[in-house]
Formats: structure tokens, sequence, C-alpha cells
């Protein structure tokens, strides 16, 4: 992990056309903004966190995988709900990150 000491208006790129600006620091946190190509998925740890237990919890009783099944919904594994990301769009509608 790179720790990296920045100011409001600071910003890091990342390759890839990634840019993570600080919009804004008080005792409450931090407030980034983040700049990307659309077709990139930005997902908050925490949100990612919650879909793989959530889908976790889903698989672990056998009538669940089958109704999921029967709606055409394939269970995720948990590694795959944290490696790919839901669509942020889902999460946080007309934005891509509250």
């Amino acid at each position: 992990m790179l720790i990296l000491g920045r100011r409001v208006g600071d910003s890091i790129l990342i390759e890839g056309g990634i840019r993570i600006v600080v919009v804004s620091c008080d005792r409450g946190g931090v407030r980034i903004g983040i700049e990307a190509p659309p077709e990139l998925k930005i997902l908050r740890g925490e949100i990612a966190q919650q879909v793989a237990t959530e889908n976790q919890r889903a698989t672990a009783n056998p009538a669940s995988s089958a109704w999921l099944a029967t709606l055409g919904l394939a269970p995720v594994s948990v590694d795959a709900a944290v490696s790919a990301p839901v669509d942020a769009a889902s999460v946080a509608p007309n934005a891509r990150e509250s």
C-alpha cells in the first residue's frame, strides 16, 4: 500500500486515466473526488464487502440458490463480488458515488 500526504486541491494520478483529488478535510474525514473513464467500475470498499457478505448468505442456503436459479440469477462467489464489484450507478443512481 502506498501512503501519501495530500492537502485540499492536491491530486494523485493513476495509470489508466484515473485522477483522485482531495476535495476537503475535516475532523469527520476526508472527501475525495475520483475522475475515471466511464467504463471503469468504482465502488466503496464497505459496499463491496456488503455485496460479498450478502452473496455468501444467499448461497449458504440451498433453497436460496435454487430460487436465484429460477429467477435466472446465478449466485456470485464471494471472490467475484469483491474483485468485480457491481455497477456504482445501481448503488447511487445519477451519480457514480455519493
